[in-house]
């Protein structure tokens, strides 16, 4: 066929691979089973995606060579634009009377976009003592990919969305009682990647989480705010904000970390004036700053700390970054800085919190209680604080 352009359990995904490469995407990615029989797919974590899309033979104009082949949907399983997921998906632009699918576009910050028509199959739950569920879950058939989405040989066949979206996974499996709308996901720094990610509440742990809440914005990403950035111990100032305080948007679909155009000067300086000794390789296009590592350059760098204000009035609220969490070792052995200027991906006010500052740290997305929560962590496995996980 072809397109026209019940009580809450808890699910555990891992997280598969790492990729080092620059400029293509630093990405961790986990399996999913959908259809019928199920089929496995590797799909990118992102939280600041609202769609899960799955490579689709509608048939495909543009599509990357994935892990796995393509998804192809009956005609029974593509879902109609009177959908309530298809019109929160198209908002204004569903005005289509005579249309019998839903359609969309997406375009992400990179300049990419994935073009394709919703779909309805069953997502299969396994749970670890062999039990399995399953559940109608709404994803993207993605059929024409473009940017970097094409990269070839892909090892992703499509993105998870984890925004707080109605449409992402967890709002979905929540408005089903599957879960309750929580998530986490714990990135190991190990050199080959990996970690896990849960879906539900069960490995929340009940102390040691520092708690920011979630700010509503224009659109369905995880945004708090910093009262305040400092580099060590000197604050990076943004002139025209009130009390210096800045939007923070954590999102794991982001291989890095930007910071607002302002911050990023402040930083750049900041490190030449503490180490003017550097000597930058510009032979190096790893990233934009790359300095030889003809000494031990990773002892100069200082922890960037975003502070959230104090809990209680008493401890502060820190989301702290480590050298060892924002600076990249080159091909050529050099010493790179992964945090970058935000007006590369047209965020030149906001702080996007990515991949490369989230590892070693259990980071929880609390929908229910509107809040963001992290505590370090080896990220080796998770802890149970009750009842039995479910893997996909």
């Amino acid at each position: 066929m072809q397109f026209c352009s019940q009580g809450h359990k808890q699910t555990v995904l891992k997280l598969l691979r790492l990729i080092l490469s620059y400029p293509d995407c630093r990405q961790y990615y986990t399996s999913i089973f959908v259809g019928n029989p199920p089929r496995p797919y590797f799909l990118d974590v992102d939280t600041g995606s609202d769609l899960t899309w799955i490579q689709c033979d509608a048939p495909c104009t543009n599509c990357a060579q994935g892990p796995h082949p393509l998804y192809k949907p009956a005609k029974e399983k593509i879902v109609p634009p009177r959908d309530l997921l298809c019109q929160e998906l198209q908002g204004d632009q569903n005005n289509c009377e005579t249309c019998k699918q839903c359609d969309y576009e997406i375009e992400y910050a990179d300049r990419s976009s994935s073009m394709g028509v919703l779909a309805k199959d069953d997502m299969h739950l396994i749970a670890t003592n062999g039990g399995r569920e399953k559940l109608d879950f709404v994803f993207g058939c993605a059929y024409d990919q473009q940017g970097q989405l094409l990269s070839s040989p892909a090892k992703t066949d499509g993105i998870l969305g984890l925004s707080s979206a109605a449409i992402s996974l967890p709002s979905q499996l929540a408005s089903k009682g599957i879960i309750s709308n929580i998530f986490g996901h714990c990135i190991t720094r190990e050199t080959n990647g990996g970690g896990y990610m849960f879906l539900g509440d069960d490995y929340v742990p009940r102390w040691g989480m520092t708690w920011a809440p979630i700010r509503g914005g224009p659109d369905n990403l995880y945004h708090t705010k910093a009262q305040k950035v400092n580099y060590g111990d000197q604050e990076l100032s943004m002139h025209g904000h009130a009390g210096n305080s800045v939007q923070v948007i954590f999102d794991s679909g982001s291989s890095y970390t930007y910071l607002p155009e302002e911050m990023y000067k402040n930083l750049i300086d900041a490190i030449k004036d503490d180490s003017p000794s550097f000597v930058q390789d510009s032979s190096d296009t790893t990233l934009p700053l790359c300095w030889k590592a003809d000494f031990s350059v990773r002892s100069f760098f200082k922890p960037l700390n975003l502070h959230f204000g104090r809990r209680w009035f008493v401890v502060p609220k820190t989301f702290t970054i480590v050298p060892d969490d924002y600076l990249i070792i080159s091909e050529k052995g050099n010493v790179c800085l992964g945090l970058l200027n935000g007006t590369e991906i047209n965020h030149g006010s906001t702080i996007i919190v990515g991949d490369v500052s989230l590892r070693g740290k259990l980071v929880v997305y609390d929908n229910e209680r509107r809040q963001i929560g992290w505590a370090n962590s080896e990220c080796t496995k998770p802890q149970s604080q009750k009842g039995f996980p479910f893997f996909l």
